[in-house]
């Protein structure tokens, strides 16, 4: 699939969603674009701000199997895997799958489940399988994890740490949407006369399959993937920083990249597609200095200096070794 078909494809998804999430297109455009880079986002935003609405309408315009899983603090890491259950009829223990077996898995405030529960889910989401009593069973493809958390509630919850955090490609908020974009909510939700909205598929997984492989077609300048090399490295030397992103962050800025320069339907990489993607790929990687903290700084606002100082090379030109060179 040539990636300005997947520009068209994605637009389509995009319009879709859209016509129930309202008035954020640039959010639903980083989750899309981490789905295409085919990797898992974290939606970490105040509730009721459409998170658990943006994974299911996506997962409706995809045309994926989706699944919601509700984190809680009895949650077992059996209740995400699934389990061995003795089957009377054959006299035998049969496996019986658990929700992570699914294209799409909503899991719904991560951050309220125990350590061993969300160990289970993000050894999933890397090695995209599980093992259950010495038994291996492979994910099919596609599967991606959109997983949300709120910023508030501290109480009783299990914050992610940093190296988990680190396995997510980006990190996405909406914000408050507008008055009138609030408006426009209600108006839609009287004009339907139901609660629940319901999208038609827009693609199929197939589809999505061959849009996310096409990625590998769009080219990248050497000097725009040193620059994303730099960008990764001065989070590491920045002075507010205790630790900053590892190189899972620069494999993310390039993948992310790329997605976003299919979803505009060229087949090769700008640095504004690099700038574009950079906080929500590289600002939940960063551990800042305590005093930080008490200055109120957050991690993007590392990521926006680190911008700001090294220098985007110009681009346009044909990455060596470039197939058609």
């Amino acid at each position: 699939m040539p990636p300005y078909e997947v520009g068209r494809l994605a637009g389509a998804v995009l319009d879709s969603v859209g016509t129930v999430v309202v008035g954020k297109r640039d959010s639903l455009e980083l989750v899309l674009a981490g789905i295409l880079a085919g990797g898992h986002v974290l939606l970490e935003d105040l509730p009721g701000l459409g998170k658990t609405l943006t994974a299911r309408s996506f997962a409706q315009a995809l045309g994926l199997d989706f699944r919601r899983l509700q984190f809680t603090p009895d949650l077992l890491p059996a209740d995400v895997t699934g389990s061995f259950l003795y089957d009377q009829r054959k006299g035998d223990f049969a496996f019986r799958a658990g929700p992570v077996f699914t294209n799409m898995l909503l899991a719904d405030e991560i951050n309220r489940t125990p350590p061993k529960t969300q160990a289970a889910l993000l050894e999933a989401m890397q090695e995209k399988q599980v093992s259950v009593e010495g038994v291996t069973y492979r994910l099919e493809p596609p599967f991606h994890v959109l997983a949300t958390a709120n910023p508030i509630e501290y109480e009783g919850t299990y914050p992610l740490p940093e190296a988990q955090l680190d396995r997510f490609l980006l990190r996405v908020s909406f914000g408050y949407p507008t008055a009138e974009e609030e408006w426009d909510v209600l108006r839609r939700r009287m004009r339907r006369r139901q609660e629940e909205a319901q999208l038609a598929p827009v693609v199929d997984a197939r589809t999505l399959t061959a849009m996310q492989a096409s990625l590998e077609t769009v080219a990248v300048e050497d000097s725009i993937g040193r620059y994303i090399v730099a960008l990764t490295s001065a989070t590491r030397e920045h002075g507010s920083a205790l630790v900053g992103s590892s190189p899972r962050g620069s494999l993310a800025l390039l993948l992310l990249a790329r997605a976003r320069a299919a979803m505009a339907g060229r087949d090769f990489v700008v640095p504004e597609d690099v700038k574009e993607v950079a906080v929500p790929a590289l600002a939940h990687r960063i551990t800042l200095r305590p005093e930080m903290w008490l200055r109120r700084v957050d991690p993007s606002f590392v990521v926006h200096e680190v911008l700001a100082a090294v220098p985007a090379p110009a681009s346009g030109a044909v990455p060596s070794g470039y197939p058609g060179q």
